[in-house]
């Protein structure tokens, strides 16, 4: 099946639904409407328009797009969207150089057998260079716009919100099977076993993958936990989120976000926001070094099969082969280290005479290594991980809730793009919002330092009389 008329029809609706919201809500609530509900109300690929010279114009590109000419028209001038700092300028500049190095050093066509991929072409620079800017849109303007307490804050409760009204779609579909799309767009994004599980189903509504939808589900439950120990008047509103979202995620019938959501909701609840802090920098390092210790064998990949083998074969065979699959992509893109094969599926394992591809890209970490190399992964995971680490050079001053537990969150979210491609706009706004904060010359700038309260009295009687209040 192919979408259906309504489907191009919203995504042609969308800029003129966002400058309603812009218009209506202000410039932060006009953006967190824009790009959130973009990214999970507009039809899935392959729903798009393909224009000459322009890159796809899909469910992540319009909302971009939209939110980029409305902003420099009504509330920002052009400087304004360029980070504060030189190393945010330094990567971002990265990430448009090493895009259009590998361009430039792939234009080489490849064969197998009598099956060929074209070279990489000039005429590209201009929709490569535009889908770049569309996917580091979401950074940009979070940085400009998201600032401060109130930034944050936003962002939070519009995640734990937003999550919260797509649970119901999505516990339909769990009764019901994933149809919400087809009923809506009229086509079915992706394999359909693959929303089944056990007796029941995965939901996905208009996301990618019911992964994706698991993962969101986390990802807003961290944030409403987050706002609750920041000490907010709307606490018991914020725990009732977090309790109805964990209830939803289980019958998402995903472990890993489960296990994100169940190790996170302590850490965020329990931990020092200087503990919160140290443990998103770790990760923030273990993700940029990554590729490299995949490579060097650092990573104990047969003692995790033979650990996932005593709690099921199924789940050990399935790792294996990922681990195995991630091997071989390794290596292929070690044969051009730098800045990698380009597009066109160049990075992927093909048979030798029939050239069908017979790798599985699931993992960021390796799709960016194959596709953008080195210089290109460095770059655009640096730039995800740049908050957490100015944050951690400061971390004797005192830290806010709300900052350390969004880093916690951005970093949860880079663990995941470990074993999936789970970078979102909703991470690009993320990541631009923290690091709006983490550029602030002191804690107390844009931020007031807030001690970390007890849970139960904060659950309980809200914040205490002179403490921080809600925006929403």
């Amino acid at each position: 099946m192919s979408p259906n008329a309504f489907a191009y029809l919203a995504l042609l609706v969308w800029p003129v639904a966002s400058f309603a919201m812009f218009r209506f809500m202000g410039p932060r609530h006009g953006l967190l409407a824009c790009i959130i509900g973009g990214y999970l109300l507009l039809p899935p690929l392959p729903t798009s328009f393909e224009l000459p010279a322009l890159p796809s114009l899909n469910k992540h590109t319009i909302p971009a797009f939209s939110a980029l000419v409305i902003c420099l028209a009504l509330f920002l001038p052009v400087k304004d969207l360029l980070p504060r700092g030189p190393m945010a300028r330094v990567l971002l500049g990265a990430c448009f150089l090493s895009s259009l190095v590998t361009l430039v050093l792939n234009m080489d066509p490849l064969l197998w057998g009598s099956f060929w991929v074209t070279g990489m072409r000039i005429p590209e620079v201009v929709p490569n260079t535009l889908a770049l800017l569309a996917e580091l849109l979401p950074f940009l303007l979070g940085r400009a716009l998201l600032k401060g307490e109130a930034g944050l804050r936003e962002f939070l409760w519009a995640i734990a919100i937003a999550t919260f009204a797509y649970s119901f779609p999505m516990l339909v579909e769990v009764r019901l099977s994933p149809q919400i799309n087809t009923w809506v767009y009229g086509f079915f994004q992706h394999d359909f076993g693959q929303m089944m599980r056990g007796s029941g189903f995965r939901p996905i509504v208009f996301l990618y993958h019911g992964l994706w939808v698991a993962f969101l589900t986390a990802t807003a439950i961290l944030a409403a936990a987050t706002i609750v120990r920041s000490g907010s008047r709307k606490a018991v509103f914020a725990l009732f989120l977090v309790v109805w979202l964990l209830a939803v995620l289980v019958l998402c019938k995903s472990m890993a976000s489960l296990i994100y959501a169940l190790l996170g909701l302590p850490v965020i609840l329990l931990f020092s926001p200087r503990m919160q802090i140290n443990l998103a920098a770790i990760i923030a390092v273990l993700l940029l070094f990554y590729p490299a210790l995949r490579y060097s064998g650092v990573i104990p990949t047969d003692y995790m099969v033979q650990t996932a083998e005593r709690v099921s074969a199924d789940r050990a065979q399935s790792l294996e082969f990922r681990f195995d699959n991630e091997d071989s992509l390794l290596a292929r893109a070690m044969e051009r280290p730098l800045f990698g094969w380009g597009g066109w599926g160049r990075n992927q394992i093909r048979e030798a005479d029939s050239g069908r591809i017979t790798s599985v890209t699931d993992g960021l970490w390796v799709i960016l290594i194959g596709v953008n190399g080195i210089v290109g992964y460095i770059a655009k995971m640096g730039l995800l991980c740049l908050p957490i680490l100015l944050t951690w050079r400061r971390r004797k001053q005192s830290v806010p809730p709300l900052a350390a537990g969004g880093m916690l969150i951005l970093a949860i979210n880079l663990v995941d793009m470990i074993p999936n491609a789970t970078l979102t706009p909703l991470t690009w706004l993320a990541a631009g919002a923290l690091l709006s904060w983490a550029e602030q010359p002191s804690a107390s700038q844009g931020m007031a330092p807030v001690p970390a309260r007890p849970l139960l009295p904060v659950v309980l009687g809200g914040a205490p009389r002179g403490g921080i209040r809600t925006v929403l």
